[in-house]
């Protein structure tokens, strides 16, 4: 992925400064661009939140600067041409479209958002490269500025989710004989049994069980056993307390 530039064109509002600098560092992007902005104060500082490190490095420039030093420039909007005969907004791409349209490139990306009462301008969109929109309902389809921001960094990041740690094999093992006991406890029909142990391997399979949710559920099939037969509560306990005496609680 390329360097990229957020640059933000004379942003009305200290507060949506500060909250697109947040949600930049939400997606790991460091790189805010102000043309022309308004004073930025408290505000900001308190909507950026603990991006202050993003708010206070962002570069102020002209939009000149910004055209000249940048081997893509993309502008966002919410206004896009519906005929090829208007050549100034089309084609226009979706953030996930411009992902793998940008992934490969080897320089400095801009993405300019426009102004929160009218956006970029005609001769904005019409220098820029690429044009880029976010798909909206149409009932109400103008984003907040930052809204806009986190968005757009949201797809470009592509962030992989963090990993967890799934049962191993002998937790589920553990698990399917415990749903084979359950199953004589409640007296299931012997011969509806193998085709519903199959079933519960395949929908237990298909939900990629941690090891504290095959926990609970042996917690859950314990719990209704001793309504069954409270005799198996007392048993249960008891084992406890062995297991705990010999100094493994």
């Amino acid at each position: 992925m390329p360097a990229i530039d957020i640059v933000l064109v004379e942003p009305l509002y200290e507060g949506n400064v500060g909250f697109a600098a947040r949600v930049m560092k939400n997606f790991g992007f460091s790189r805010l661009v102000l043309i022309n902005p308004c004073r930025l104060g408290e505000e900001a500082k308190a909507r950026a939140s603990h991006a202050q490190d993003v708010l206070k490095s962002a570069e102020v420039c002209t939009i000149e600067d910004v055209f000249a030093r940048s081997n893509i420039v993309i502008a966002t909007t919410g206004t896009v041409s519906k005929s090829v005969c208007h050549a100034m907004r089309m084609p226009f791409y979706s953030p996930r479209e411009l992902r793998e349209r940008i992934k490969d490139a080897d320089g400095r990306i801009s993405i300019l958002f426009g102004r929160e009462n009218w956006g970029l301008n005609n001769e904005e969109v019409k220098r820029s490269d690429m044009i880029c929109t976010i798909p909206t309902a149409e009932v109400y389809p103008i984003l907040n500025l930052s809204h806009a921001v986190g968005v757009v960094c949201y797809e470009l990041a592509n962030l992989p989710l963090p990993s967890y740690t799934l049962a191993p094999p002998e937790y589920m093992g553990y698990l399917y004989r415990h749903v084979d006991r359950y199953l004589d406890a409640i007296h299931h029909p012997a011969f509806k049994r193998e085709n519903t142990m199959t079933l519960i391997r395949r929908v237990l399979g298909r939900a990629n069980l941690t090891t504290r949710e095959a926990s609970t559920l042996h917690g859950l099939l314990r719990r209704s056993e001793w309504h069954i037969d409270p005799a198996l509560l007392d048993r249960d306990n008891t084992g406890r307390k062995n297991l705990y005496d010999d100094g493994e609680e």
